[in-house]
C-alpha cells in the first residue's frame, strides 16, 4: 500500500491493541488499511528497527475475501510482483515481502536501521 501520510509503498501494519492476538491484529490492521480480508497463514520473519527498539512480526496471508481500496491510511493500494517491490519499496519494506515469498525453512530474523539492513 502507498501511505497516505507520507507516500511510500510499504507492506500494511500496525501496533497491536491490548489483549488482542498476533492473528487478529494481522486481520485487523491488513482490513483497516486495504480492504481485504485476509487468513494468516504462517510467520515468516521477525525484524527489528535497532535505532527505535521497534520489532516486526510478518506473516504470510492468503487472501479470504475483499477487494483492494484507498482508505484513510492508503493513497493507493495494488499487488505487486517480486521485481515490482524490489523496486518500489525502501530495502527494509521489500526485504519483509520478499522473505515471506521466500521463507519456506522457517521466519526470517533481521536487523535494520529504519532505512538499511544491518549485518
Amino acid at each position: 500500500m502507498q501511505r497516505a501520510d507520507n507516500g511510500t509503498w510499504e507492506p500494511p501494519g500496525g501496533v497491536l491493541e491490548l489483549g488482542e492476538t498476533l492473528e487478529d491484529g494481522v486481520r485487523r490492521e491488513v482490513f483497516e488499511e486495504t480492504g481485504v480480508k485476509v487468513r494468516p497463514e504462517r510467520l515468516t520473519g521477525v525484524y527489528k528497527n535497532m535505532g527505535r527498539g521497534v520489532v516486526a512480526l510478518v506473516f504470510r496471508c492468503r487472501v479470504e475475501s475483499g477487494e483492494a481500496r484507498v482508505t484513510d491510511e492508503a493513497r493507493a493500494v495494488c499487488w505487486f510482483t517480486a521485481e515490482e517491490v524490489a523496486a518500489e519499496l525502501g530495502e527494509v519494506y521489500a526485504v519483509r515481502l520478499l522473505d515471506a515469498l521466500e521463507a519456506a525453512d522457517g521466519p526470517r530474523v533481521r536487523a535494520h536501521d529504519g532505512r538499511r539492513l544491518i549485518g
